[in-house]
């Protein structure tokens, strides 16, 4: 991951995204640096909006997060529909032991 935010760190400080800065960016950090990884980063980056795709993936999670809530919401009305079944066995059960009691 901190290939990725190299690169992002890169862009929002409108640097190029290169070789180059990116490994600056890791020794900075700190981090080891992998010249196969940098590489493949600065490829797979190249002719990216990097700005189009950030706001895509700001997208996708508002969109996951509403999911769990619909699923939520119906799991909710399964318990209220099993309770009120139940209380109609429940008024059935009685009504067929007072009919052996006569």
């Amino acid at each position: 991951m901190e290939y990725i935010y190299s690169a992002m760190l890169l862009h929002a400080a409108h640097q190029k995204v290169d070789e180059a800065s990116v490994k600056k960016v890791l020794t900075a950090s700190g981090a080891k640096v992998d010249e196969a990884r940098v590489k493949a980063l600065v490829a797979a980056l190249e002719g990216v909006n990097i700005d189009e795709a950030i706001a895509k993936a700001a997208v996708a999670p508002q969109a996951a997060v509403a999911a769990p809530h619909a699923g939520e919401a119906h799991k909710g009305e399964k318990k209220e529909e099993k309770k009120q079944d139940k209380g109609k066995s429940d008024e059935e059960a009685a009504a067929g032991l007072g009919a052996l009691f006569g």
